[in-house]
């Protein structure tokens, strides 16, 4: 019988490690983290990755692993957290998969076919393209022209995503779309119960103002300085947002009070991008956060779980 594997899911700031915690409380597990960006060493205070308070005694797995130099794909995500699961199956103990990459959490509980195929000149050309003026534009026109369902669904911003939608379908001339269409139909390896926390939107930005307001109290700006002197660093992990943002603060080319103002809309951005991804999966069990504690919430996961497994 395949293993039992919780997913905690929803856009950023919505509460999931502290659901996590509370929940790896209640069933004996241990977090395996699908956050793009906390995968990242040295980028802590960007990425909101959990304190050790927030951790709770909880272990955490595949956060702060990844140096900033290096590329980092959905596939080796795969096997490194399939290989984390295995491991955490095997000392009795329950994996919670926790995060907002999307793609990270149906890298590991649905088939990929495409995920292997890679081009590194190819997506280093796309990269370059974006870089240009007007190009994360031309980018993404280049995309709809093959790809128009994967084209409304990505953001124009979403440079990397943008770009491996493209070089998906110049490498198989098959869409993206299709390929999920395809991944959809097989079965994954896990008997995955994947939870969503909603949340009104006015209360949802209300915590994303409040979160990126700690970021900066916690080093944001010292933390971006820092990367800025790092020559190594991949153009992947200065994807985070904020870095950006204050980067061009710190060059004196914006004021720091628009960084901040930038930073809390683009996270905003990110999160209405995140629930209209988890909004499409039908696996998706919504739960209303507001007013309710992460025990709480963690507790009804639990019910919800010996319900369906019993």
């Amino acid at each position: 019988m395949k293993p039992i594997l919780p997913v905690i899911a929803g856009p950023t700031a919505s509460g999931k490690t502290a659901c996590a915690v509370a929940l790896c409380g209640l069933i004996g597990g241990e977090v395996v983290s699908a956050d793009s960006m906390q995968i990242y060493a040295g980028m802590d205070v960007l990425s909101a990755m959990p304190t050790r308070e927030e951790m709770g005694g909880i272990p955490h797995h595949l956060i702060g692993c990844v140096d900033p130099s290096e590329k980092y794909t959905a596939d080796a995500y795969r096997v490194a957290a399939k290989a984390c699961i295995s491991d955490i199956i095997s000392r009795g103990r329950t994996p919670v998969l926790c995060g907002g990459t999307g793609l990270y959490i149906d890298a590991v509980t649905r088939p990929m076919s495409f995920s292997k195929r890679s081009d590194e000149a190819m997506h280093a050309e796309l990269l370059a393209l974006a870089e240009q003026e007007g190009g994360r534009q031309k980018l993404h026109n280049m995309l709809r022209e093959v790809d128009p369902e994967s084209a409304r669904r990505l953001h124009v911003n979403d440079v990397r995503r943008v770009s491996r939608a493209i070089e998906i379908f110049r490498l198989t001339g098959m869409t993206q779309t299709e390929h999920n269409r395809l991944d959809r139909q097989r079965e994954g390896d896990y008997r995955e119960l994947i939870f969503g926390l909603n949340w009104p939107r006015e209360a949802l930005c209300a915590r994303i103002d409040a979160r990126v307001d700690g970021m900066l109290e916690a080093g944001l700006m010292e933390e971006v300085r820092r990367l800025m002197a790092d020559e190594r660093r991949h153009p992947t992990a200065i994807q985070a947002i904020g870095y950006k943002e204050i980067a061009e603060a710190l060059r004196g080319e914006s004021s720091m009070e628009k960084a901040v103002y930038l930073t809390k809309k683009a996270t905003r951005s990110l999160a209405k991008r995140q629930m209209t991804w988890f909004k499409r999966d039908e696996r998706v069990i919504w739960l209303d956060a507001q007013g309710r504690s992460a025990e709480a919430l963690a507790l009804q996961m639990k019910e919800i779980m010996d319900e369906r497994f019993k």
